[in-house]
């Protein structure tokens, strides 16, 4: 039997190393089903609810393995559902390809059923690499080339091949004219900065007497050398919500999350250090950063066209985290005073303890802060954490305290919505042998949170560790963007966009056959933790959680405080949500001790 265009993507997935395709299935892609069928689903096609959801499984497995994920999705509509979760991708720079049908050649241009202008649509999305196969003998170079990219740009890319293309037998390059042959491998490299550089850079740390390190996701792999230079440096470590996993909150130094969902200990680093070590992060708030002209700042990051533009850097190291580090390090005095580390330590310590009171303090019927904080004491060693956009995140960012061997991520630049289930299902077939938990609010899980949950009830029977947790914060209320208003317009709430229906989420996930769990008693939520993550398969944990409690900012001041104390109060009576009148008195213990200058 000959071989098809369709079973040599197959072929050529299979030999760059691609285990699973995440994608939903369609006419315009009917010539790779059929050559799924006849290749025994290898690399094995993993069925989504939507085309949207595919890319993100795609986004969070490539997150969580450290390879390229791939989705697929028919022409016309699938491909147009694909570019929310590809956007994620390309904002996070998380190497992902999306093989992608079109209609015949024959009828292109021709307004034909699901005609769209494809390259139009991924121009952008797909910036790096985005082709369109017409025949045979072009394959090969596309589909390499496309991995290629994707791996070495961190960058979604695109592979558009019509529908009757996939059909014809496949012919390989010749040795001619206007034929571009390819080959698999793609090598591995280290990008390094100049000696000079790296000597400039040393001479403005060795003379910062408070210097703050910032760590992001393309930290991750320098791990023990971020550790060592902070000792040396006697610095803070904050961290951007993608490289939350980068270190150890457990280590007394590291300030936790930086920006608007951060920690109080991370603003003041950035507010009082002299100096600015920014490695592997793009974070985008310059306001959460030192004031202009008070702190010196170097830069490490592998790509040169992210480097100098958050923050003014008098040395931008171009290259790989470990790499530069490593050639950092020899060049760093030792023996400066402690009196800045101590200080560091000290607000770390102080916040931890905040972080315990206000989890602490009694909300109607249940304060999530208390959901997240229960959560965090009951983290397996291994577990992967996604966390999806919203209020949600905020407790993920404060509350939870990664540990060695943890992993965590959200939709960081993006903040899209309804990441967090697709991301836990695709951590799930990057290590069907880790548990992989999912923060998600009832906005989200409305959105295609639910539907998700058939699929991972379909697949739960191939992952080894069969735990899949989806927390759900149950307050009725599109909770982040209600808070927003208010401290916009001091504005209760506008209910006829904020207020959600009443979903019974636990009720569904047994309707499929899963664990469901309702919690409404702040006395069960550690008992209703500990069965999801004790259940033989995916389990759905729903807290009734307040609305009122507020996501204060790492920045607020004891006035500002009051007054969204106050904002609570007055307008919280028409939202149905019960707010005690010594509420206000409560929150401020949220910073106890503090000066309230501070």
């Amino acid at each position: 039997m000959s071989t098809t265009v369709a079973d040599h993507v197959l072929q050529r997935l299979r030999e760059w190393g691609v285990e699973h395709v995440f994608g939903y299935p369609g006419d315009g892609i009917n010539g790779l089903l059929a050559a799924w069928g006849r290749a025994e689903n290898q690399p094995r096609f993993i069925q989504s609810r939507h085309e949207e959801m595919s890319a993100f499984q795609a986004v969070g497995y490539a997150k969580f393995s450290g390879r390229v994920g791939v989705c697929a999705a028919t022409s016309g509509p699938g491909a147009i559902h694909l570019l929310n979760g590809l956007y994620d991708a390309k904002l996070d720079h998380v190497p992902v390809v999306a093989v992608v049908g079109q209609t015949h050649r024959s009828a292109m241009g021709g307004s034909y059923q699901q005609e769209v202008d494809l390259h139009t649509l991924f121009k952008d999305v797909a910036s790096d690499f985005v082709e369109t196969v017409t025949v045979p003998e072009q394959l090969p170079n596309v589909l390499d080339r496309a991995i290629r990219t994707a791996y070495a740009r961190r960058a979604p890319t695109a592979v558009i091949i019509p529908g009757d293309v996939q059909e014809l037998d496949y012919s390989p390059p010749t040795h001619e004219f206007k034929m571009v042959p390819s080959s698999l491998d793609r090598g591995t490299w280290t990008a390094v900065p100049s000696d000079e550089s790296v000597r400039r850079a040393a001479e403005i740390l060795n003379a910062g007497d408070k210097v703050a390190v910032l760590v992001g996701q393309g930290a991750a792999g320098a791990r023990a050398e971020v550790e060592r230079l902070a000792e040396l440096l006697g610095a803070g470590v904050a961290k951007a919500l993608l490289g939350k996993d980068v270190l150890s909150d457990e280590l007394p130094y590291v300030t936790g999350s930086i920006g608007l969902l951060g920690t109080r200990p991370s603003y003041e680093l950035m507010r009082d250090c002299d100096t600015l070590l920014t490695i592997g992060s793009s974070f985008p708030y310059t306001q959460f950063l030192p004031e202009f002209g008070k702190a010196r700042g170097v830069q490490i990051d592998i790509d040169p066209h992210m480097v100098g533009m958050r923050y003014p850097y008098e040395v931008n190291l171009i290259g790989d985290a470990k790499a530069t580090l490593e050639r950092l390090i020899p060049l760093i005095e030792q023996g400066r005073g402690r009196e800045w580390y101590d200080t560091v330590c000290d607000n770390v310590a102080r916040w931890r303890e905040v972080m315990e009171r206000r989890a602490g303090l009694s909300a109607d019927p249940i304060n999530p802060e208390h959901v997240a904080r229960s959560l965090d004491a009951l983290l397996p060693a291994d577990a992967i954490v996604s966390s999806d956009s919203g209020s949600a995140a905020n407790w993920y960012a404060r509350h939870l305290t990664m540990r060695p061997g943890m992993r965590g991520s959200l939709s960081g630049t993006l903040a899209t919505m309804g990441c967090g289930v697709p991301y836990a299902i695709g951590a799930k077939f990057a290590h069907p042998d880790r548990p992989a938990i999912a923060l998600v609010g009832d906005g989200a899980m409305q959105m295609n949170g639910l539907a998700e949950m058939i699929t991972a009830a379909k697949y739960k029977d191939q992952w080894e560790d069969p735990r899949l947790v989806v927390g759900v914060f149950n307050n009725h209320d599109l909770n982040q963007v209600t808070w927003e208003l208010r401290a916009m317009g001091g504005a209760p709430s506008f209910l006829p966009s904020q207020e959600l229906p009443d979903v019974q989420y636990a009720a569904f996930a047994r309707s499929l056959g899963l664990t469901g769990i309702r919690v409404e008693k702040p006395e069960d939520v550690e008992a209703g933790w500990r069965a999801a993550l004790e259940a033989d398969g995916p389990a759905v944990v729903e807290f009734l959680t307040d609305p009122a409690v507020p996501p204060i900012p790492p920045h607020a001041t004891w006035e500002q405080m009051e007054a969204t104390a106050e904002s609570i109060l007055k307008g919280d009576a028409d939202r149905g949500s019960v707010v005690k009148q010594g509420f206000k008195a409560k929150m401020q213990e949220f910073l106890p001790g503090r000066e309230k200058k501070h």
